[in-house]
């Protein structure tokens, strides 16, 4: 699935239509079987039944249209309520996830009641909507047998008159009474199944609407791809996230030679980590061309393709399990003296030593046993690791303090020779040790060059120096600003 899927659909909705839904669905295979062997009941009861009377057994059979009426009335209603049943079980799942997910900021904010009243309301709507749920399924089967019932009795009354008048035996109308018992048994099990079947139906929807969700980016071809030399070409690209949403870029024509670190700065919304997304092939662009090496990106092989790339995001996502497994997601095969050589590339290592138990210290879930640094050191240990031949930084030491990214920029130096680089950051020495800075707004570049070049044109980039950068110089000297006031 492409990124834009789960930027629009909640993970507790996806987790629900795994799950819940697909459960459901599983109900239907074996609900088919079951309809299935009462036909095959109903098919020879009513051979019996012919055989022993052809009146009441058409008498019989004039009551099946009736159930299946009952039950097609059903159909509809039933249908709804569960989609409506799923619906409302998904978005209490993604509440729940996201409760969880942002317990921290709730309780910094003291918002844990809020929470509480939000999701007591979602709980309630979804406790509704289950009500009703039950209330439709749980009175099919009543009704199919209030209704099957009255026709028995009436064939029973009927029956009695043939026997009165000599027409059939006694032993003859007992018989049809034990086969006619039998035979309205499976026809309301059958009706009864239909509405099951429907729930089923209904989660078949949601589980195939999610697995038929055609992918928005889609390669043309698959090339090989091999040892990338790293020349990247933005050629008049056209991209916006979605339909409807005001254009990112339009037009952008960008060229990074092999081996370049290029470092892109701007205010927040200009466009920067739009261009990574595109580079990983997160997101489809909507016109223009992508080059790498001089070849279209939508003709190369994805899974190699991405294997050339190593990305550092700016909130590094880690997994449960140990320090060195978390590297070892770069490259899943490699070895303990790999892992520990990645490590120890970043600062000599020695950011190790305030771990626990080192390269087997738990991480716990998200990382969350770790700091911000220490997450970002494993991000960046992991992209080492996998040795990519382009390098992509997205703001990667904005969460970093001054010591640890004195270690991360030594390292960095080294590790970004022979590899061209795209670095997001808003750290002065990240932007200064860069081969080239291009300054973005709204998807456009409109300053071009090195640190010096650009603040002595006193343009954007000496703006956006004077804001974000100026205070980690070491020639700040905000009192004495203060002082000349």
């Amino acid at each position: 699935r492409d990124l834009s899927f789960f930027d629009q659909h909640a993970s507790g909705r996806i987790v629900s239509r795994v799950t819940s839904d697909t459960q459901d669905f599983a109900t239907v295979v074996t609900l088919t079987v079951d309809l299935l062997s009462q036909l095959v009941l109903v098919g020879v009861i009513s051979v019996v039944m012919l055989t022993q009377n052809v009146r009441l057994a058409l008498l019989t059979f004039l009551m099946g249209p009736i159930v299946i009426a009952i039950a097609l009335i059903f159909r509809r209603l039933a249908r709804r309520v569960m989609q409506q049943a799923q619906r409302a079980q998904a978005t209490v799942n993604a509440t729940i996830q996201e409760t969880i997910s942002g317990i921290a900021v709730a309780k910094n904010f003291r918002q844990e009641a809020a929470i509480y009243n939000d999701f007591n309301a979602i709980n309630e709507m979804a406790y509704q909507v289950q009500i009703r749920r039950v209330a439709v399924f749980g009175s099919i089967y009543p009704l199919l047998n209030t209704v099957s019932g009255l026709g028995v009795s009436m064939i029973i009354y009927a029956g009695g008159l043939l026997a009165i008048n000599g027409t059939i035996s006694v032993g003859e109308w007992y018989l049809f009474i034990q086969s006619l018992t039998i035979f309205f048994y499976p026809i309301t099990s059958i009706a009864s199944f239909w509405n099951q079947f429907q729930q089923g139906l209904a989660a078949s929807e949601r589980v195939f609407a999610l697995i038929d969700d055609e992918p928005l980016v889609v390669q043309t071809a698959q090339a090989s791809v091999g040892r990338l030399q790293g020349v990247i070409t933005f050629d008049k690209v056209t991209f916006n996230y979605s339909t409807g949403r005001n254009t990112v870029l339009q037009d952008f024509s960008l060229t990074i030679p092999a081996g370049e670190t290029l470092a892109i700065v701007g205010h927040t919304g200009a466009g920067k980590s739009s261009l990574v997304k595109l580079l990983m092939r997160f997101y489809e662009f909507q016109g223009g061309q992508l080059l790498i090496d001089g070849r279209d990106i939508r003709t190369l092989n994805l899974g190699e393709y991405r294997r050339q790339l190593g990305l550092v995001p700016q909130a590094p996502f880690l997994f449960s399990g140990t320090v060195a497994d978390n590297i070892r997601y770069g490259r899943p095969g490699a070895s303990d003296a790999e892992v520990a050589t990645a490590a120890k590339q970043l600062g000599d290592g020695s950011w190790l030593d305030d771990l626990p138990q080192g390269l087997n210290t738990d991480v716990g879930e998200r990382g969350a046993r770790l700091s911000l640094g220490q997450r970002q050191l494993v991000a960046l240990a992991r992209v080492l690791l996998q040795d990519p031949a382009i390098l992509l930084l997205d703001e990667a030491t904005a969460s970093i303090d001054p010591f640890t990214e004195t270690q991360v920029q030594d390292a960095l130096a080294t590790v970004l020779q022979g590899r061209t680089s795209i670095v997001i950051a808003h750290r002065l020495s990240t932007v200064r040790a860069a081969d080239r800075i291009i300054v973005l707004r709204n998807g456009e570049i409109i300053e071009e060059g090195n640190h010096e070049g650009l603040l002595a044109q006193g343009g954007h980039y000496a703006e956006l120096y004077t804001t974000y950068f100026r205070h980690q110089s070491l020639a700040y000297q905000p009192w004495a600003e203060v002082a000349s006031v």
